[in-house]
């Protein structure tokens, strides 16, 4: 696919650049379409060989249709050229398997800008998306270097050529000339582009989940005597779980007592033992335990029995020398083609074609000890990701307690490979999950996080729960980079994803027992019924505390049974109300039997509408509130009761409005943001970061449709006499125009009225004399000395705002909103959410503010402009999404007026850019900080 090789020729000819060092980030293990993994990096001249032995392998026509030309090998120039590059204006990535290429994409600059692209993908492989995955990272390596624009001349039977681009989201433009179709695509992101990444990138890694959580078969595996006593211990637990439907074929290999399933004792013959043992099963699935340079070491006889998904139980890779080895284990696994899930893993559950499994280090008893097991729901279960062991063992626990049915574990430990990400991934594919829990004790790629599960909200609930840790803080064994924004941001994150935010492992598994049973609440209106007067009115104190609207009295079911189910017929019957949320209580201490009865009648006679409940002495899905195929799940407190339905009727408002919502502001032009930087923009060798002046930041703004009123500074010695200053000040007051504002130039009281710091209004020379006598006054007292001062033009009056935007290293593109002073300077109050955003992201950041009422009028305020507020938030979240080299962007104060808004003042910082999250699709890399998965 692609450029003659005479137009080749002639971009060398034109460009004979030193070669640079090529990026790190340009270097990743990739998922294709099957689910299969490849790596991917630039070409180097050490690739003569396996360029040209690509090359000689291609068919005649797949040749032709590269270089117009029949060309059965490279020529030794050829192939010269084809490996030396610059990896600025002549890039080249190849994708690898083992030491033969694949695929490969490259670019050749032909003029500022535009560059010339040409892609071939081998016959071999065609079909497993090696295109896509190519032009996802040829077009990121592009933008990073200043290109927008790819050209290419194509012949008109070379469709595939054509159908790679326009397939992935963006516009093609085409014209016929002589045979030849020249084709132009500017490579801006687009919405469609997203969907179109996001999309392929499910696919692609829930198949890889799929050996995982599907297994066919099994081998769990003992390498030494440290690794014995986990081994058993999983061996165990799937013997005491193993269900009627059957489990998938399982060989033990090691010093382990097999108790009935095959068994190989010597770890070195397995390769040889364990096929006649299983008489030609499939063994997707390794659980190994032993030290960490024997887990190395046994990859490769893993990967010779047919393993594609390893789980490591055992630790001792966080520290020390096991931190090394942990990097020779993803390298050995992502060299074999393996997802691995550790180290220092639970375990995994899941359910493969020949039934299900579940190989964790659960206590065999663990649910299966007694009782009634924990029935599915409408055929669908709880799926569960957790990183720590003590997690997932506390998430099983409650959920076996509750009676919860798991129908997937994911216990990812050290998290070097399969992440949260992954996980949910491959339940977006698996109808049987019908609510998630995800426990995040770091978190890795938050932007993807926001991604992933904002899609798989759409059809089922998300449960989420966050630690003190998550994205402030590292565990031992997790290479993830930490944020400098306030813990508070990932609640905006959970809130931008549509997720539940759970507050304790009981408060997740309740709100998962009313999303897996219960429909989800159109709207907040709630009826509410209690056993007693006291229980009613701290019931009803809890609904408003969460933002619910009981409709009428609390319904007051203390005159027995008979009374109650006549009562609880009159709440079924009531049209006007959502959802219902029941407060029962025993004063002896008990069940009141009856009463329990009356009421989980009454839920499953009105199963199209959600009811939660409260029952002193029951928890989770009880029999005793279960009728026929309905359950009324009861929760842990009132305050769970109330707040399930608060949160699922706010994500599900948030669903409507944001279905294929991304917004994409007009009158942005990337290429003019990017050439406003040419010359000052930081390199990933500099590692400095770079402060725009004034006019250059408001120049960057422009091409996003910012407009920046500039302040000018009153030129004279900040020393000078106060005398001295004022003449000048009113000197420059009268060339701006008045009404003017007069504004300290220090960082302290810069955009602080509240601290003497700016003036307001001055309407004529008395005023800016006086101004400038204050302002210096405040100056002395707060500083303790002098400090320069700025004239600038008077907005229209308003309300003062502050937005901030930037690249954060865990989160990427941050937008965050607050009202000016106090409220966001100390208490905090400020907005957050994670580019791209939608039109709901954007109003909410303003209706969130507990100060909204500032904006939006309520309480008798005069309402300001909040559309234009919408527009410009919606723009800087452009802005920093198509701009990863802004590290840190201020506009304070933006002064939103009754009509229309105006920037005051701009701040704008650079750095090297290094998004994790960079509209390609990468495994973690060994070594990479963020290798540790995301999340």
């Amino acid at each position: 696919m692609g450029t003659p090789a005479a137009a080749e020729d002639d971009a060398t000819s034109r460009d004979e650049l030193a070669p640079d060092a090529a990026p790190a980030q340009w270097e990743a293990d990739v998922v294709l379409r099957d689910g299969a993994t490849m790596h991917i990096r630039p070409i180097s001249p050490d690739d003569a060989e396996a360029l040209a032995d690509f090359h000689a392998a291609q068919s005649e026509r797949s040749q032709y249709l590269r270089f117009f030309a029949p060309m059965p090998r490279l020529s030794p120039s050829d192939v010269h050229r084809f490996t030396n590059v610059d990896h600025d204006r002549r890039v080249a990535l190849v994708l690898t398997e083992g030491p033969s290429i694949r695929g490969v994409g490259r670019y050749d600059v032909v003029e500022d800008g535009t560059a010339e692209v040409a892609f071939a993908v081998a016959d071999s492989e065609q079909g497993r998306g090696l295109g896509s995955i190519l032009l996802e990272h040829v077009v990121a390596a592009a933008r990073e270097r200043g290109v927008h624009t790819f050209v290419a001349d194509v012949l008109p039977d070379n469709t595939q050529m054509i159908r790679v681009f326009s397939d992935a989201g963006y516009e093609v433009r085409s014209r016929y000339d002589d045979g030849v179709v020249a084709i132009e695509i500017p490579l801006r992101s687009t919405g469609r582009s997203w969907e179109v990444l996001a999309e392929r990138e499910r696919r692609a890694e829930s198949l890889s989940m799929h050996t995982l959580t599907a297994a066919r078969g099994a081998v769990v595996v003992a390498l030494d005597e440290s690794g014995r006593a986990m081994a058993s211990r999983v061996l165990a637990r799937a013997r005491a779980a193993a269900g009627e439907g059957g489990t998938i074929p399982l060989v033990a290999v090691g010093d382990l007592d097999p108790a009935g399933v095959p068994h190989v004792a010597d770890v070195t013959a397995m390769e040889e033992a364990v096929p006649d043992l299983v008489e030609g099963a499939d063994l997707d699935l390794a659980v190994v335990a032993g030290e960490p340079a024997r887990v190395v070491g046994v990859v490769p006889r893993l990967r010779s029995l047919g393993v594609r998904s390893l789980v490591v139980l055992t630790g001792g890779f966080a520290i020390g020398p096991g931190r090394e080895l942990q990097l020779d284990l993803l390298r050995a696994t992502r060299l074999a083609g393996l997802r691995v899930l550790g180290p220092a893993s639970y375990g995994v559950l899941g359910r493969g074609p020949a039934g299900s499994y579940d190989l964790t280090l659960a206590d065999p008893a663990l649910g299966v000890d007694g009782g009634a097991p924990a029935r599915e729901v409408g055929g669908r279960g709880v799926g569960v990701f957790a990183q720590t062991r003590e997690a997932a063992l506390a998430l099983r626990r409650g959920a076996a307690n509750r009676r919860l049915p798991e129908v997937a574990v994911v216990a990812a430990g050290n998290r070097i490979d399969v992440s949260g990400n992954d996980t949910m991934q491959g339940w977006s594919a698996d109808d049987r999950i019908g609510v998630g829990i995800v426990h995040l004790q770091t978190l890795g790629n938050a932007r993807k996080f926001t991604r992933v599960a904002r899609r798989l909200s759409v059809d089922r609930a998300l449960v989420v729960l966050t630690s003190a840790t998550t994205a402030v803080a590292t565990l031992p064994g997790h290479a993830v980079a930490t944020s400098p924004l306030p813990p508070s941001v990932i609640d905006s994150v959970l809130a931008q994803a549509g997720a539940l935010p759970a507050r304790s492992v009981a408060e997740a598994l309740d709100l998962a027992a009313v999303a897996l049973t219960q429909p989800t609440p159109d709207g907040v209106r709630v009826a509410l019924v209690a056993t007693s007067h006291s229980l009613a009115a701290t019931l009803s104190a809890t609904a408003r505390a969460s933002g619910l609207t009981p409709v009428g009295p609390v319904v007051v079911l203390d005159s027995g049974p008979v009374d109650a189910r006549e009562r609880l017929q009159g709440v079924v019957l009531d049209e006007d109300v959502d959802a219902v949320v029941v407060a029962a209580a025993d004063v002896l201490g008990g069940v009141d039997a009856e009463l329990v009865e009356a009421v989980a009648a009454a839920a499953a006679a009105d199963a199209d509408r959600p009811w939660v409940a409260w029952v002193s002495g029951v928890h989770g899905l009880d029999d005793r509130l279960r009728r026929g195929e309905h359950v009324l799940p009861a929760v842990g407190s009132l305050d769970v009761a109330a707040r399930s339905v608060a949160l699922r009727a706010a994500a599900a408002a948030r669903r409507d409005d944001d279905v294929g919502a991304l917004l994409e502001p007009d009158g942005t032009d990337p290429l003019a943001a990017r050439a406003t930087l040419a010359d000052v923009a930081p390199t990933a060798t500099s590692g400095d970061s770079v402060d725009l002046d004034p006019a250059r930041a408001a120049d960057l703004l422009g091409t996003y449709g910012i407009e920046v009123l500039l302040p000018r500074a009153v030129d004279v010695p900040v020393e000078s006499s106060d005398d001295d200053v004022a003449e000048a000040a009113v000197a420059l007051a009268r060339q701006v125009g008045h009404p003017v504002a007069l504004k300290a130039a220090d960082d302290v009281l810069r955009h602080r009225a509240d601290l003497g710091g700016v003036r307001l209004d001055l309407r004529d020379d008395d005023d800016v004399a006086a101004a400038v006598h204050q302002v210096r006054e405040r100056s002395r007292e707060v500083l303790g000395r002098q400090c320069a001062l700025e004239v600038q033009a008077m907005a229209e009056p308003g309300v003062a705002v502050v937005v901030h935007g930037g690249e954060d290293p865990v989160y990427g593109p941050v937008v965050s909103l607050g009202v000016g002073g106090d409220a966001s300077e100390i208490l905090g109050d400020r907005t957050y959410r994670v580019a791209p955003v939608t039109a709901r992201d954007v109003a909410t950041m303003i209706t969130d503010l507990r100060a909204a009422a500032r904006l939006t009028g309520d309480r008798g305020l005069t309402p300001v402009d909040t559309a234009a507020l919408a527009d410009l938030l919606a723009r800087v979240a452009a802005l920093v999404d198509d701009l990863p080299q802004i590290a840190a962007l201020e506009l304070n104060p933006v002064i939103v007026a009754r009509e229309g808004l105006a920037v005051a003042g701009a701040r704008v910082t650079l750095r090297a850019p290094s998004r994790l999250d960079a509209g390609r699709r990468t495994l973690p890399r060994p070594g990479a900080e963020g290798a540790a998965g995301a999340p």
